[in-house]
């Protein structure tokens, strides 16, 4: 089966013969195959582990892609690195052709020369002729491709120390010659020049008691506790809390209350929502980051990162003089460059009028005038303010009228109508003073008083009256006639529903109780009055067409 890897595609015959072969040597009458070491190849092993992938297919049978590879790590050890400066012989004397231009080495080009470009290269002087560098080949393995210091020479880091010790024994020397100079005796001086040199190790000045007793009057001069002094640089650098000051976590003792980071000793939200910040002592990392010049400086360093990243040398801290004097043109030919446009937009499109706003005073409703109300909401002094008008036409009378529709509101049918008139009508013509008395009169109250009064009108006044008499006579008569209608349906729909209960004999209360069931109240005459239908109405069958020209 393994051989099979090594065919490519076989004929019928072919295919055959090959089949009847691996059958034989699994038999064990031929031989194995043989793999490209000589190793024989077991018949038994299937097709899909001997087949070797077509990436590291050889050709032949062999079982080598199912082999580990031989690790050779001879290409990462840390010796083996390319030689500085080593060059190939001696420099020429005259310059080749196809050689660097500028130093005259044929080992590499022009663009690739790494000495100093010359003011006239060595092809057009013929001087100063580079020697060859030596080309290495070094076949770095895996390790030693990333090793960051494969190649270093530690007999480099002598010199570091080298340095130092001079440099050290320089400052000595001169420390011992500023001592030697000294005219006077006073010790505590010669332990000041000794202190300014760093010589504390030195037993010559050492300190004593009685020395040191001097030093406590300068105890008001040390440094405050969690500060510390750098005499150097001159900064005060704050890197302890006082002991005396609260803690920021302790603040707020609420769980769900601002976050504290305590490994940045931060606290960016206010712990105490319910104080203003202008009033808490501590209201938060982020109050003092927004608060005061800080926006100004985050703006200053906005404005340096955004043009260095155009092109130009500005840097905050490098020269914070100049950034400064940079960001305050630039805001001037902002504000130059969006005047200028505004004018010109305005000069292309028009439209000026729309950006003369209203004062503030007046858009926020806020003013300097004082004005005193009463308890019922009339004003005692000072001006009344000018109530907001609507888009809508406003105070537009027409057919008459005095007031607006909706200016009155009927109780008792639920509808909005004129107050000059009461009437209830939309876009009806005003009757005046004469109206209001007869939507007054036409009440189901006053028709139910007037309906009271007649018996005793009708003894004490003549039968004779005049038209007016007659118009309201004949209007009691229709009010009564209604009125006894409503009655003698009530009273045949309780008869239907009370079925044979009717006819038993019923006490006094029950008979008051079933009078009072049957009379007829205002609201019931007023909501009759409504739903009849009135057929003596000639104009209840009118259909105005003109609205639909």
């Amino acid at each position: 089966m393994a051989s099979s890897s090594a065919v490519g595609k076989l004929s019928r015959e072919e295919f055959r013969r090959q089949k009847d072969l691996d059958a034989a040597r699994k038999a064990g009458t031929a031989p194995a195959a043989l793999d490209e070491e000589g190793k024989p190849i077991n018949p038994h092993i299937p097709q899909y582990i001997s087949q070797a992938p077509w990436y590291l297919d050889t050709g032949a049978p062999s079982l080598s892609h199912q082999r580990r590879p031989t690790d050779d790590r001879s290409g990462n050890k840390l010796d083996q690195w390319y030689e500085r400066s080593a060059t190939s012989g001696p420099a020429a004397k005259k310059y080749r052709k196809g050689a660097c231009e500028n130093c005259g080495a044929m080992t590499h080009k022009r663009q690739d020369c790494l000495e100093r470009p010359r003011k006239k290269g060595a092809k057009y002087s013929n001087r100063d002729i580079a020697p060859d560098e030596a080309i290495q080949h070094i076949e770095a393995g895996y390790d030693a491709k990333r090793d960051r210091w494969n190649g270093y020479d530690p007999a480099e880091h002598k010199r570091i120390y080298d340095e130092y010790e001079a440099i050290e024994a320089e400052r000595q020397r001169l420390r011992e010659e500023e001592i030697d100079k000294q005219t006077t005796t006073d010790m505590a001086a010669v332990r000041k020049v000794a202190k300014a040199g760093k010589a504390e190790g030195d037993p010559d000045f050492g300190s004593s008691d009685e020395e040191d007793a001097d030093e406590d009057k300068y105890a008001d001069a040390a440094d405050a506790v969690g500060q510390k002094m750098d005499t150097k640089t001159r900064i005060t650098v704050r890197n302890l809390r006082i002991r005396e000051d609260t803690a920021k976590y302790l603040i707020n003792l609420d769980p769900s209350s601002a976050y504290y980071d305590p490994k940045t000793r931060s606290m960016r939200d206010n712990p105490l929502q319910n104080v203003p910040p202008e009033e808490a002592r501590f209201a938060g990392d982020n109050f003092l980051r927004y608060s005061g010049e800080a926006p100004e400086v985050q703006e200053l360093q906005l404005f340096a990162w955004q043009s260095a990243a155009r092109g130009n040398d500005v840097h905050l801290n490098a020269n914070p003089t100049q950034g400064q004097l940079l960001h305050e043109a630039y805001k001037e030919k902002k504000e130059e460059l969006r005047d200028s446009s505004k004018v010109s937009v305005l000069a292309k499109y028009g439209g000026e009028q729309y950006l003369e706003t209203a004062p503030k005073e007046l858009l926020h409703g806020q003013t300097e005038e004082y004005v005193e109300y009463s308890r019922a909401g009339q004003v005692i002094h000072g001006k009344e303010r000018a109530k907001a008008r609507t888009k809508y036409p406003e105070d537009v009378y027409i057919n008459n009228h005095t007031s607006v529709w909706g200016s009155w509101y009927d109780v008792a049918s639920s509808t909005w109508g004129y107050a000059c008139c009461h009437s209830v009508v939309h876009i009806s013509y005003c009757t005046g003073e004469a109206g209001r008395h007869a939507a007054a009169a036409s009440t189901a109250q006053n028709l139910l008083l007037s309906n009271n009064s007649q018996p005793e009108d009708s003894t004490s006044k003549p039968p004779d009256g005049g038209g007016d008499k007659g118009k309201q006579r004949k209007m009691d008569t229709d009010v009564e006639e209604e009125q006894s209608k409503l009655s003698e349906e009530r009273k045949r729909k309780g008869r239907a529903t009370e079925g044979d209960e009717r006819f038993h004999k019923k006490s006094k209360a029950e008979e008051d109780h079933e009078s009072k069931k049957f009379d007829v109240t205002e609201d019931d005459l007023e909501r009759y009055r409504r739903e009849r239908g009135r057929m003596e109405d000639p104009m209840a069958n009118y259909v105005d067409n003109d609205g639909e020209l």
